[in-house]
């Protein structure tokens, strides 16, 4: 069955956040649109310096949670902070959680869904720099490679890849969740 999935991103996402779960999800048939708060490119961050250019394929204004069956969160430190305080990305965000569709975090990424008030409650995991964050805004942290809660996909670094693209395609593969 065919899947269209949402990549929110901006400038400074941890490169390899991003293309391994977009290159996973395009092997599986599925399409993927990189979603920018701007139109043109978007950089990475990768091996502590200024990584590749992505081209944006929609900006956060011309799309709408409808328009997908998943969204996905890379992190890197600069990309989710930008994220977290743009209300067209919190409003996306949380579209994705009232709809009960699957939403991936890796890293960063879980700090755009503490802005979007949908991590209380949830057990989850991220990178341990904002585990105290999570905490604090209600979530259950663990310190595992991979965590799933209702259709929430969670992962800690870029070793945790291969984990969080399989539990990733699994929750997508399984559609809304009530």
């Amino acid at each position: 069955m065919s899947k269209k999935i949402a990549i929110l991103a901006t400038h400074g996402f941890e490169e390899s956040e991003l293309k391994s779960p977009k290159e996973h999800l395009e092997q599986q048939g599925w399409t993927t649109h990189i979603v920018g708060l701007e139109a043109g490119t978007i950089k990475a961050w990768a091996n502590k310096n200024w990584g590749q250019e992505y081209i944006v394929d929609v900006t956060i204004d011309q799309v709408s949670a409808d328009d997908y069956d998943a969204l996905v969160l890379p992190g890197g430190v600069l990309n989710p902070d930008k994220l977290r305080v743009n209300d067209a990305a919190v409003s996306f965000v949380q579209a994705f959680f009232g709809q009960g569709k699957p939403v991936a975090a890796i890293c960063h990424g879980p700090q755009v869904l503490i802005n979007a008030g949908v991590v209380e409650g949830r057990r989850m995991t991220s990178v341990k720099a904002i585990s105290l964050d999570l905490i604090n805004a209600g979530a259950d942290w663990v310190d595992e490679e991979v965590i799933v809660d209702e259709g929430l996909v969670t992962s800690r670094t870029p070793e945790d890849l291969p984990a969080f693209n399989k539990k990733m395609v699994e929750e997508i593969s399984e559609g809304v969740h009530a």
